[in-house]
């Protein structure tokens, strides 16, 4: 096949792809989309290129889509930089005034703009706030529990400045939607009492996507998605199911969490959520755009 043949059949396999498109398009135009973004993903600058590119598309095809953005990795790389020591409690970073400082400039400043900037660039109107603009994300202080397995006494952790999202308030989030910018939180919330709380992007992601009452949320990982017992991907899974998976260990660590936030935001008005492989290229355009998807959809 000459080059010019190769050149004619590529084109035409596009434009199979974009009409292939449309129908998915049609269906979600008007629609708000959280998207949890956050992992290794952010750490590639391709991927990071990509990512932003296809947000900018799924803006111009009509959708509405809501940034929240985690940065655990570069969190602990400025700590670590800065010298300060952290420790976790079951996955969670406990988190002093000085390591609360560090979250804070990484995730508001740093990961935030540069994610808002690079959307612009790509051609989008990204703004970049926290969920302590407006008053957004309302927080409370997280408390966790560990059981002593020798005394069976139950023993509270103190986390430190962690929280967890009480109330979300729209009207930040609404105002940029309806003007036509594209928002882009940091997961940090404000108490009543005016302290700042770390909060987990996941559960921010889901509280948010509850709230705007979106019509997905896609919480973007590490992972192919949920993996039953022979690491095969679950395309599909019900609450029932997961109940299942857990019980049984096939489901555990990190993942555990993630389906916790598809459930609460599907029992609370989001229509459906999605763990997507957030390591793919294109893997959000995939998910909306495609029969297939690219990840677990959990109803």
């Amino acid at each position: 096949m000459s080059k010019d043949k190769r050149v004619v059949k590529d084109w035409l396999n596009n434009a199979d792809i974009l009409t292939g498109a449309l129908p998915y398009m049609q269906k979600y135009n008007g629609s708000i989309i959280v998207i949890k973004y956050g992992g290794n993903a952010m750490a590639d600058i391709a991927l990071v290129e990509s990512f932003c590119n296809d947000i900018v598309f799924l803006k111009q095809s009509g959708l509405k889509p809501v940034i929240v953005h985690g940065g655990g990795p570069q969190i602990g790389s400025m700590l670590e930089r800065l010298g300060i020591k952290t420790k976790f409690e079951s996955g969670i970073r406990i988190t002093d005034e000085s390591t609360l400082e560090v979250v804070e400039m990484v995730l508001a400043g740093r990961i935030n703009k540069n994610i808002a900037s690079k959307i612009n660039s790509a051609g989008g109107k990204a703004v970049g706030i926290s969920g302590k603009d407006g008053s957004m994300i309302i927080a409370e202080k997280l408390t966790n529990r560990k059981s002593d397995n020798e005394s069976n006494i139950e023993k509270i952790i103190d986390l430190g400045y962690v929280g967890f999202p009480k109330k979300i308030n729209n009207g930040i989030i609404e105002t940029l939607i309806n003007n036509d910018f594209i928002p882009i939180i940091a997961p940090l919330g404000i108490g009543v009492d005016g302290k700042t709380y770390n909060i987990n992007a996941d559960t921010a992601a889901g509280a948010i996507a509850s709230s705007l009452k979106s019509k997905r949320l896609l919480i973007l990982t590490d992972v192919e998605g949920v993996l039953d017992s022979e690491k095969n991907l679950v395309e599909e899974i019900n609450e029932e199911k997961i109940k299942e998976m857990i019980d049984s260990g096939e489901v555990s660590g990190g993942m555990i969490p993630k389906l916790n936030t598809c459930l609460d935001s599907t029992s609370n008005g989001v229509e459906a959520a999605v763990i997507v492989d957030g390591r793919v290229k294109h893997a959000v355009l995939l998910e909306l755009f495609t029969d297939h998807g690219a990840g677990t959809l959990v109803r």
